[in-house]
């Protein structure tokens, strides 16, 4: 079956339209719909070259506070040599229009739609549109959470179109997961999928993790179950969700329902503010 991403294109409403939007912000989760993604919220980063982006998620002190999310967009002949500034961050690219490429240790991919790249940190990764169409793709980033004993994850470029789903059991194949990593190996602390409910696939119960989300719906529709509120989403829609906030959807069809998945795995709770569980605070001596 072909894919299709969607993804924004920016502009601006017209005077003739009413103030009138699905985006909502709560404690426990958000809904930012396609129709925010504007050119007045977009932004830029440094040593990126005919490059604009929306922040969809960015860690907030109290909300969801692992990861942050970018839609880019990069005009031909765009790009960066200097990617990424922070040496202790990991990302995860998904293309979803035009063609990226990417430089890492060395190597050279050529990403398309449905491309995935897992980019341990350090890796002084770079890429460009060296393509005639605009590229658009997203760009998770996490600090990395390194383990003793563990060792840091290699280079991933995939392409999900080359990934059989893995069915959900008992679903009779209405649920699926892609996967570009494998879910037992713990040198990975994050995990991104893409999520596919055929029309009529449901998640029956809420489910309530200790996992931050971000979803961004790749394809169709279906309503969504956060916080007991009942919200419908589309193509574009992008849901960031805390830890705890319970979530379960219905796919009314009459398409797929796809969704882009971040989420944050294989590690202990830090039982110490600002810590983490390889940089625990030094306690207090009598001393002290």
């Amino acid at each position: 079956m072909s894919t299709k991403y969607f993804a924004p294109r920016g502009g601006h409403p017209g005077q003739e339209q009413l103030l009138t939007d699905r985006a909502i912000f709560t404690d426990a989760y958000a809904v930012i719909p396609k129709g925010t993604m504007r050119d007045i919220v977009t932004s830029f980063l440094p040593f990126w070259e005919d490059t604009r982006l929306w922040v969809i998620a960015r860690p907030l002190s109290g909300f969801a506070e692992t990861f942050s999310q970018y839609i880019m967009e990069v005009q031909p002949g765009g790009g960066s040599d200097r990617a990424e500034l922070d040496p202790e961050a990991e990302g995860v690219l998904f293309v979803v229009e035009g063609a990226a490429t990417l430089t890492v240790d060395g190597k050279t991919y050529e990403m398309t739609p449905g491309g995935y790249a897992y980019l341990p940190p350090s890796s002084g990764w770079t890429l460009h549109n060296t393509g005639k169409e605009v590229l658009r793709f997203h760009w998770i980033r996490k600090a990395y959470e390194a383990v003793d004993g563990l060792d840091t994850p290699d280079v991933l470029v995939l392409n999900e179109n080359d990934i059989e789903p893995a069915p959900m059991p008992g679903t009779n194949g209405k649920w699926a997961t892609t996967r570009f990593v494998d879910p037992t190996d713990l040198r990975h602390d994050m995990h991104v999928t893409v999520v596919t409910f055929e029309p009529g696939g449901v998640i029956p119960f809420l489910e309530t993790h200790v996992m931050e989300h971000g979803l961004y719906v790749l394809e169709g529709k279906a309503v969504y179950n956060l916080n007991n509120d009942w919200v419908e989403v589309e193509a574009g829609d992008y849901m960031w969700l805390r830890a705890f906030c319970p979530q379960a959807c219905y796919a009314g069809g009459p398409g797929r329902f796809r969704y882009l998945l971040y989420k944050d795995v294989n590690r202990h709770m830090a039982l110490r503010p600002g810590a983490t569980h390889s940089q625990p605070q030094r306690l207090r001596t009598a001393a002290e």
